[in-house]
């Protein structure tokens, strides 16, 4: 993931642990648990708790945990991946709250239906948890399969959607 430039970041304290935010002026860029697999190296970024964007997205994320929110409303960059990524990433902005689908669903909205893997591998490396909501697609199976957050919070951000 390439972080963009004069990209700024906070701690958000959710209910499932603490959380990385960042964004430029025109977009938020990231949200990672801080002990996710895939977290960035922000060292660059300068801390700015009172951003407006970052303040923003803390907001509607306390909505969401509090089950006042089902769908955020925030400028979005989804171009730091490479374009597969990109891709896959735009498409699970189209699963609705409460929802769930498989990554095969996934494979096929994107117009590659054997590409399940590699869908599965870019969905790991989305840089929005929660806000790009990746915790909703599920195995084939039903199963809850992978989470870079850890299962524990995909399970529960499930159960506050009313899936589990």
């Amino acid at each position: 993931m390439k972080i963009p430039d004069h990209t700024v970041q906070t701690t958000y304290a959710s209910p499932l642990g603490p959380m990385t935010l960042a964004a430029t002026d025109r977009a938020l860029v990231g949200a990672w648990f801080t002990d996710e697999a895939h977290l960035p190296d922000l060292t660059v970024c300068q801390q700015q708790a009172h951003h407006p964007l970052l303040q923003r997205a803390a907001k509607q994320l306390d909505e969401y945990f509090a089950g006042r929110r089902n769908r955020f409303d925030l400028p979005l960059n989804l171009g730091t991946g490479t374009p597969f990524q990109n891709v896959v990433w735009q498409a699970l902005r189209a699963i609705d709250f409460g929802t769930t689908c498989t990554y095969g669903f996934v494979s096929a909205q994107i117009g590659r239906p054997k590409a399940m893997r590699a869908v599965g591998a870019a969905i790991g490396r989305n840089p929005l948890s929660i806000i790009v909501p990746c915790h909703r697609v599920i195995g084939a199976g039903g199963g809850l399969t992978g989470y870079a957050g850890g299962l524990h919070r995909k399970t529960a951000l499930l159960q506050l959607e009313g899936v589990l």
